[in-house]
């Protein structure tokens, strides 16, 4: 039924207006009750648990950031059944991200190519909303309801130069670390002009070092904290962002964001030219992801938590994501193209190659 809607009416109007539609849809499902069927239909099975960065997973996988970006849409969405949700990326300021238009499918590599520019309200706006939300699953879990792991990712605001980046991943640390299960260092987006600077040795360990301390101190507890890194880097580059996490002590990696290759598509070369810049995902990211996440795994140690993201589609793939080492999995390009049961049959055909596996 969904392909058909996308098909004849997602495919006809922008896709980050038919974003908007899935996600006020859910939201008002919700509010009408069929969020509670969705969630007997599609919660996870207690087999599929696993434990990481010392919580307890419902599921190894979970929804990548930029699906959500302001945590307006939590809840609903875990009524379909993922074991974790990255918010954001959030910034320390409200930005409206790059002009509009500036999401583009490609539907023929069921693939899209974004350049938001991390569009959200700032971490000041997103704080109330969470707390919220924390004590709406406090609530849940009372009920024995399926509650979702909840991470936030938070990026460099736009305006701020780069050598001023640390203090402003601070303001959003302090902000959001006390309301986060775990909390995402981006550095990876292609988006924001100079971020992926800050992936260089030199200037990613003081400021890891930073948002650690700096977490921990504003939540009173450990907040675990992870770096999320392009597909795009070089091997050696990979190997010493491996190096400095075990270094730091840092609870995990996030490989990979969107790429800004073009190689391998099947879509028309013209219509990739008239999308222009921006981050590509989808499948045909999924071989370099798996390569980075293998060479990832082979540098750290076991009990560094790997979440690996980049063209998973099935929940054999997912699998596959951690049979090659990973310890979470995460998606989101593929729910565009799936539509909302797309969690539960990850979920379904999962437990199924777990159970032959």
């Amino acid at each position: 039924m969904y392909r058909f809607v996308f098909k004849t009416v997602f495919t006809r109007i922008d896709p980050e207006q038919a974003h908007h539609l899935v996600i006020s849809g859910l939201r008002l499902g919700t509010r009408i009750g069929v969020g509670r069927v969705l969630e007997r239909l599609c919660r996870p099975k207690e087999s599929l648990q696993v434990r990481a960065l010392g919580l307890v997973w419902p599921s190894p996988f979970g929804l990548a950031a930029g699906f959500d970006k302001g945590a307006t849409s939590v809840l609903p969405l875990a009524n379909l059944g993922f074991g974790h949700i990255e918010i954001g990326t959030v910034t320390a300021a409200a930005q409206p991200g790059n002009p509009r238009q500036r999401l583009f499918r490609l539907v023929r590599d069921r693939a899209l190519i974004n350049r938001m520019g991390f569009n959200n309200d700032g971490a000041a706006a997103v704080r109330p909303r969470l707390e919220e939300i924390r004590s709406q699953i406090t609530e849940l879990k009372r009920a024995g309801r399926h509650v979702p792991v909840i991470g936030v990712n938070i990026g460099k605001t736009k305006v701020t130069p780069l050598e001023e980046a640390t203090e402003d991943y601070l303001i959003s640390t302090r902000t959001l670390a006390p309301v986060a299960d775990y909390l995402v260092v981006n550095v990876s987006s292609p988006n924001t002009p100079g971020l992926r600077q800050l992936q260089d040795i030199t200037s990613l360990r003081p400021l890891l070092a930073a948002v650690g301390t700096a977490a921990d101190e504003a939540a009173q507890r450990h907040v675990p904290l992870l770096v999320k890194i392009a597909p795009d880097l070089a091997d050696a580059d990979v190997d010493a962002v491996a190096e400095l996490v075990s270094d730091l002590g840092l609870d995990g990696v996030i490989a990979t964001n969107t790429t800004i290759s073009r190689e391998g598509l099947q879509s028309d070369p013209a219509q990739v030219q008239a999308a222009g810049a921006g981050g590509l995902s989808g499948p045909v990211l999924a071989e370099r992801s798996k390569q980075v996440l293998i060479r990832l795994r082979a540098a750290l140690p076991r009990t560094t938590t790997i979440i690996s993201v980049g063209g998973v589609s099935t929940g054999a793939e997912v699998a596959e994501r951690l049979a090659l080492g990973a310890d979470l999995v995460q998606g989101y390009t593929a729910f565009v193209y799936e539509g909302p049961l797309w969690v539960r049959r990850i979920n379904r055909d999962l437990r199924s190659a777990l159970r032959s596996g």
